[in-house]
């Protein structure tokens, strides 16, 4: 049986809510949610902090986020994920090409993104199939997931 996530806050985005979480002085997670959830706005400076920056990147897509992170993962996923914040705005990189320079295979790249805790602000729908198609999105192939990786890379399309 699965564990439920807390979410200290949920707010309404261009791609439907998310969850916002945190940990100590830092941001713990940010999660895609269904429409089922209801809005509850931050109430944390932190919280309200990363909803702005959020907001902000919604509007310019070349909005960098600075703020405190609180991943918790593997070395091999703190690594992945940090690479993946070194992606440019309007760029992607094939999982193949991410286990290449992580010495790791596409299957644990995938893994990662997977399971990353901080949607949009690590940036794991940068990562695409290595023949130009989308690849999977949080542990999707099809669906309102892939529309939503769809939705954030022509969002950060170069104009």
């Amino acid at each position: 049986m699965s564990r439920a996530v807390h979410y200290d806050a949920v707010i309404a985005s261009p791609v439907g809510p998310l969850g916002l979480a945190q940990d100590g002085d830092a941001l713990a997670r940010v999660a895609f949610l269904s429409s089922r959830h209801r809005l509850r706005p931050p109430a944390t400076p932190l919280l309200r902090e990363a909803a702005a920056q959020l907001d902000r990147y919604f509007t310019d897509p070349d909005w960098r986020f600075d703020l405190p992170l609180g991943e918790h993962g593997t070395p091999f996923q703190r690594r992945l994920w940090a690479e993946l914040r070194g992606i440019p705005r309007g760029e992607t990189r094939s999982y193949g090409a991410l286990a290449t320079q992580l010495d790791s295979g596409p299957r644990a790249v995938g893994g990662a993104c997977r399971v990353n805790p901080l949607v949009i602000v690590t940036p794991c729908h940068r990562v695409v199939a290595a023949r130009g198609g989308l690849g999977g999105f949080a542990g999707a192939t099809a669906g309102r997931p892939l529309q939503t990786k769809r939705w954030l890379l022509d969002h950060e399309a170069p104009r």
